[in-house]
């Protein structure tokens, strides 16, 4: 039988066996290896209906070494709080491996956007806020958009904590829409960082981009933008899966010939649900939730939740597939690196692949608490920058030292926040 890992313990085992390649002292691997410090709290909301419901929220700061804590809000109706907690260290990683001065955090709240009207939503945003007011901030954690979270959430809760502090403070989250303080850019920049990885790995592997195939897990921002620019570079995406909400489960949407990312997108809700019956009646095929592994493709962008690509789904793909690409978070189990390992398959390790989003958030960062705003061209520049140089660092220390692409972005990004705990004196 599988082994079922939930994500914290993966994090942790990810980190331990890394930490024993580097020679880590003790000191440094039991800091690393926990969160810091970490916040459980309820936030009671009144509904429409007349009654209260408390939903249960959390935030994690996992390490502020290299600077504030940074990452993003999930409202999920599986959230756990091993969940958090292993986000926020891959946070913690994903800044330091881009090499931007921010650590790792991460928050949630146990909830379901769809089944909430959107004054609930707003009163659980700021109930979040008010919870954990006294520590988060421009210098101390900045929040952002996650699953099932969006810029008017980010509008909501900037809201209350200016509301409670006093005065403006654009730089205490990001996301934002640009009419209050977001970046131009932070819309497409996960998605197109993604693919900007993926491009300079199919360099790598001598693989024209011309012509290359594609098939997707998920079809929320991240993927939606990743398949647009995969397809500007002239790729085809051949499937995406999604989750339907009217069935209450996910689907494999593929089409030989290449999708229609405006089409579905005409057929998505603002969730990512794609409509089934219309993507039938228009010719795609829908196939079971995990089809999308199985798609005669290149590439593989697994785009949605944490441990999809498993031992057991990872047997599954077809020898064509050269390069998987995760732009989620934690999409591969520990078991499945060993299948992609043997296989042979080039892994652009997701807290490397999906940083433009978190990349696009610093620059927003910077230009609210600056007030100065750049223009679209100069931040998908400057992304595209970052995302190169930190991806090649990557490959070339893999190249030198033959380790696996996920254990040498690792290395990288430890070693940073190791030396920036001992340099302040902590280890």
């Amino acid at each position: 039988m599988t082994k079922q890992f939930n994500a914290f313990e993966m994090a942790q085992a990810q980190f331990d066996a890394v930490a024993e390649k580097l020679q880590l002292d003790g000191g440094s691997r039991e800091l690393l290896r926990w969160p810091l410090r970490e916040y459980h709290f309820l936030i009671p909301v009144h509904m429409e209906d007349g009654s209260v419901q408390v939903f249960k929220g959390y935030r994690v700061q996992h390490n502020d070494a290299r600077g504030p804590a940074k990452g993003g809000i999930r409202f999920h109706p599986q959230e756990t709080v091993d969940t958090v907690r292993a986000l926020a260290m891959w946070m913690t990683w994903k800044c330091a491996v881009v090499d931007i001065p921010l650590g790792g955090g991460k928050g949630g709240v146990i909830c379901n956007p769809p089944n909430l009207s959107p004054r609930e939503q707003e009163q659980l945003c700021r109930g979040w806020v008010r919870q954990v007011v006294r520590n988060i901030g421009p210098v101390q954690d900045v929040p952002a958009p996650d699953v099932m979270t969006n810029p008017q959430h980010m509008v909501w809760m900037m809201d209350e904590y200016e509301k409670i502090t006093g005065g403006h403070a654009p730089g205490f989250i990001t996301g934002k829409p640009v009419e209050v303080g977001g970046s131009l850019g932070r819309t497409e920049a996960t998605g197109f960082g993604v693919i900007y990885a993926v491009r300079e790995a199919l360099k790598r592997l001598g693989i024209d981009t011309k012509g290359v195939r594609a098939s997707i897990q998920g079809f929320g921002n991240v993927a939606q933008y990743a398949a647009k620019k995969l397809i500007e570079l002239g790729g085809t995406v051949v499937a995406v899966a999604s989750w339907d909400n009217n069935d209450r489960r996910a689907y494999t949407f593929a089409k030989g010939d290449g999708v229609d990312v405006a089409f579905l997108l005409s057929i998505t809700d603002r969730f990512g649900s794609i409509d089934k019956d219309k993507a039938r009646a228009a010719g795609y095929g829908v196939l079971e939730a995990d089809a999308w592994i199985e798609q005669e493709a290149e590439i593989l962008i697994p785009a949605a939740l944490e441990n999809q690509v498993t031992g057991e789904t990872a047997q599954r793909i077809k020898p064509a597939v050269r390069l998987l690409a995760e732009g989620a978070n934690g999409p591969t189990t520990p078991e499945a690196d060993a299948i992609l390992k043997e296989k042979g398959i080039f892994v652009i390790p997701d807290f490397l692949c999906n940083a433009g989003g978190v990349t696009c958030s610093y620059f927003e960062q910077v230009q609210s608490n600056t007030n100065f705003y750049w223009p679209k061209d100069e931040v998908l520049q400057r992304l595209d920058q970052k995302m190169t140089t930190a991806f090649h660092a990557v490959a070339d220390l893999a190249d030198d030292t033959g380790e696996y692409m996920r254990d040498a972005a690792y290395m990288i990004a430890i070693q940073r926040v190791a030396t920036a705990c001992r340099l302040r004196g902590w280890v």
